[in-house]
């Protein structure tokens, strides 16, 4: 099966910004909606935001204006910037498929830590 491999994660200080990656091999990032999570410890997997397979990018209110969400259809490659980072951003980011039907074997995800 294919699986996402995220990377860019690191710590960063509040107010600073990173730009993570994730890389998916197939067929099937060219036709669905692709997608950011992050876990955070104790919590449930939370959906941050997805992009379409057009590129029309789509955030959850509590990242919104803070994240960008963007991706290269050559490269198979979708991008998450992330900017004017807070301490609440920490977390391990992970990309997949939004639809649950078509979710791929979860990556090891990302770890983000954002200091005060």
């Amino acid at each position: 099966q294919v699986q996402p491999m995220e990377s860019g994660g690191g710590l960063v200080q509040a107010g600073g910004s990173l730009r993570l990656s994730c890389a998916v091999s197939g067929s099937i990032f060219n036709i669905r909606t692709m997608g950011w999570f992050r876990q955070t410890s104790g919590k449930q997997r939370e959906l941050v935001g997805g992009i379409t397979r057009d590129g029309v990018p789509n955030y959850e209110d509590f990242v919104k204006g803070r994240f960008t969400i963007s991706r290269d259809n050559a490269k198979k490659t979708m991008y998450l910037q992330i900017a004017n980072a807070k301490p609440e951003d920490t977390a391990v980011y992970y990309c997949n498929t939004v639809a649950p039907p078509l979710r791929m074997p979860w990556g090891q995800g990302t770890q983000v830590t954002v200091s005060s």
